[in-house]
Order: structure tokens, then C-alpha cells, then sequence
């Protein structure tokens, strides 16, 4: 059974853990497609499965980026309730 890329991110980024983030970089690389940090923010971006926390992933400046629920605003304050101080 063969899985898409989307599929491989999505799956990589439910098993981060709370309090944890990663860059769209290392999600990039870790799905074995370190070039496409970009497709992975277009799949964030799409994502509106609550089971996936896309909002544990962030630019590689450590900013956070924007958020499809909310906006940048939306994803500090869940990000900081979670522990992660950015």
C-alpha cells in the first residue's frame, strides 16, 4: 500500500507530542521530502482534523506562522497553554 505525501505528513504531525513543535522543514524531512517544507504549510493549511496538531508546527525562524483556526494570534495562545515558549 503505497502513501502519499500529504498522508505522511499528516500522520508525522499527529505523533507530535504537546509542548513539542516542529519546523515545516524537519516535517519536510522526516516524510523523506526535506525540499517541500512549502506543500507541507499548503497541507497545515488545509488540515482542519483535530486529531492533527498543526499548530505544533512552525517557521524555521521559530516564528509560528499562520493558522487556519484563527490566525498567528490563535496559534501562540494555544502553543504557550501547551507549554511551548516561543
Amino acid at each position: 500500500m503505497s502513501t502519499t505525501f500529504s498522508d505522511a505528513v499528516l500522520e508525522y504531525v499527529a505523533k507530535i507530542p504537546a509542548g513539542e513543535v516542529r519546523t515545516y522543514a524537519e516535517v519536510a524531512a522526516a516524510c523523506a521530502s526535506p525540499l517541500a517544507s512549502r506543500a507541507v504549510g499548503s497541507i497545515m493549511a488545509k488540515n482542519f482534523n483535530p486529531q492533527v496538531p498543526c499548530h505544533r508546527v512552525i517557521r524555521s525562524d521559530g516564528t509560528v506562522g499562520d493558522y487556519n483556526r484563527g490566525g498567528s494570534a490563535a496559534k501562540r495562545k494555544i502553543l504557550e497553554r501547551e507549554g511551548v515558549m516561543l
